[in-house]
């Protein structure tokens, strides 16, 4: 007998588990930067922030690295019934999970070139911008079979509905 066949979310359940994994990481980062803070005896908002941004950079890695390694789910991806697997259906590794992270950054890493290559400023134009860049990134999913992201493919993992 054959497993059934893995359901794929839609790609509007996965987009509001990726909002609700930005409320909940709000916490994650205001403990980082606080730790940082104190460790730095940081006074001013723009002094060391690259120092920091790395610091959240790999806190936020080590973060999704470790959920999706054990279990396959961040807190918002089990409040949505979402694991991450293979694309074979195995568990993902921490090294995979680790590759999974740095491509996922494709969701942003265009449009903040776009952002910078531009020279842009205004909080609007920025968030705009991102906004965009998220929609178009989202909506490559639509190119695929199954309808999977594109970090997925290039990663060998897939997202599934863990009602199954």
């Amino acid at each position: 007998m054959t497993a059934a066949p893995l359901r794929t979310p839609s790609v509007r359940r996965r987009l509001a588990a990726f909002v609700y994994e930005g409320v909940l990481l709000f916490g994650v980062v205001m403990a980082a930067g606080f730790v940082w803070s104190l460790a730095t005896q940081q006074r001013h908002a723009l002094l060391g922030r690259h120092g920091l941004q790395a610091l959240l950079f790999v806190v936020l890695g080590l973060y999704f690295a470790w959920f999706w390694s054990h279990g396959g789910q961040t807190v918002a991806m089990k409040a949505w019934r979402i694991r991450l697997i293979r694309s074979d259906g195995s568990v993902v590794s921490m090294a995979r999970a680790a590759v999974r992270y740095l491509l996922a950054w494709l969701w942003f890493a265009p449009a903040l070139l776009a952002v910078w290559l531009a020279g842009l400023r205004g909080a609007g134009a920025i968030t705009g911008v991102v906004a965009a860049g998220v929609i178009a990134f989202a909506a490559l999913a639509r190119l695929h079979p199954s309808r999977q992201f594109l970090h997925d493919v290039l990663c060998g993992t897939r997202l599934a509905d863990a009602r199954d």
